[in-house]
């Protein structure tokens, strides 16, 4: 059984946010992403790839929130 990996990098102001995105190599089969940046991990499961992703990023920017807010 071979897993889809799939990598994309996205330039911010302090670095980049890495989006690791493994499994989703059907239709009905679930994935993981992973979303890194500045030493912050954030991993969704899901089924679906586009609404994981964005989960994924949605959860990242929600954690950085938190973290600016108790500063």
């Amino acid at each position: 059984m071979s897993e889809r990996m799939d990598m994309f990098f996205i330039p911010a102001k302090e670095g980049y946010i890495k989006i690791y995105v493994y499994g989703f190599l059907h239709d009905s089969s679930w994935g993981q992403v992973f979303t890194e940046y500045n030493g912050l991990t954030v991993v969704v499961k899901g089924y679906n790839r586009k609404k994981t992703i964005i989960r994924s990023l949605t959860k990242m920017h929600e954690s950085l929130l938190k973290l600016k807010r108790d500063l």
